[in-house]
């Protein structure tokens, strides 16, 4: 349909938990379905770009790619982060953490290449990595007396090495939640001067699908085509969840509601801290950011535990978001 829709456009594609040819959070690697899959992945790219991706993604479900023009010089790294997952398993119901391992190999050669080729990368995957904080205030986690919190991967090797190559990683795009999300990935434990060049800048985006209540949304990007930096986006949300006699309309837009010029880990870096000096969400940045999450707003959801929600938003390992969550709980 999109190939249809938009003839000859490159087109990005990235499992999910539920693509799969045997069961949720189920995959074999080396797969007959990755193969088949991997065909319809390759279609929607330039044709000196289908073998490579064929090869890697018949393998995986995960590829590398350089973005066609008028993107300059940005190489897109695609993850297949479900062997990741703490849910994950083989076909045969068996756990299987090489499969993990071998595509963080991957995945650290293909930032190694691109920093020695003076190559900007994305990275784009399903999976976040993080603190799932839903979950963990959901599961009545007490975090302050010991208790891990929920993470949405089994580790913290992609964040470690997203911001371990920050000087080339200029943005992370994630969904799996279906809300419309920010988090801001930070190395653990370095000093403030530090710490400046070592944060990516995530984007989860909202789902299609309103499995989960909300009403269908996208999202509509402008970037630097120089630099691939993300200047702004829409979100366009669906008028009901039928389908039914459907209108699409903006339902905000960054750069106006949230008053920053580019979505990039300084401006990132700024939003969160007003987040967190604004415990009872009270100031627009804050509202507008709960009325957005949810598409269709859905407000109670999210504001009964905005405090830790923002902890989850610059905090992604376990340790320091929880430390974040102690320090607004005094």
């Amino acid at each position: 349909e999109l190939r249809a829709s938009y003839p000859g456009m490159p087109i990005y594609t990235t499992l999910g938990n539920n693509d799969s040819g045997c069961g949720d959070y189920q995959l074999d690697t080396g797969s007959d379905f990755l193969a088949q899959a991997g065909k319809v992945v390759a279609e929607a790219l330039p044709a000196a770009q289908r073998d490579d991706v064929l090869k890697e993604f018949g393998q995986g479900g995960y590829y590398s790619v350089l973005m066609a023009e008028p993107v300059q010089n940005t190489r897109l790294v695609v993850v297949n982060d479900l062997f990741l997952s703490p849910k994950y398993s083989t076909c045969a119901d068996k756990g299987d953490s090489s499969a993990g391992a071998d595509e963080m190999k991957w995945l650290r050669q293909q930032l190694q290449d691109a920093r020695q080729a003076g190559q900007r990368v994305w990275i784009m995957g399903h999976i976040p990595p993080g603190v799932d904080p839903f979950s963990t205030v959901l599961k009545l986690r007490d975090v302050c007396r010991g208790q891990a919190p929920i993470s949405f991967l089994s580790s913290d090797k992609m964040a470690d090495l997203m911001t371990e190559f920050a000087d080339v990683v200029h943005l992370g795009i994630f969904g799996h939640t279906h809300m419309d999300e920010m988090r801001l990935l930070e190395t653990v434990g370095a000093e403030a001067q530090a710490a400046e060049g070592h944060r990516v800048a995530v984007k989860i985006v909202p789902s299609i699908s309103p499995v989960d209540g909300n009403k269908p949304a996208f999202t509509i990007a402008r970037i630097n085509q120089a630099t691939a930096n993300l200047e702004n986006y829409d979100v366009i949300e669906a008028s009901d969840k039928s389908g039914v006699g459907t209108t699409w309309t903006v339902e905000y837009d960054y750069a106006k509601t949230y008053h920053e010029a580019d979505f990039s880990p300084s401006t990132l870096k700024e939003l969160v801290d007003k987040f967190k000096g604004d415990h009872y969400a009270s100031q627009p940045e804050s509202v507008a950011y709960i009325h957005n999450y949810y598409v269709g707003d859905r407000s109670p959801e999210l504001s009964p535990f905005w405090p830790e929600y923002v902890c989850s938003m610059g905090n992604g390992a376990a340790k320091p978001f929880a430390a974040c969550v102690c320090s607004t709980t005094k």
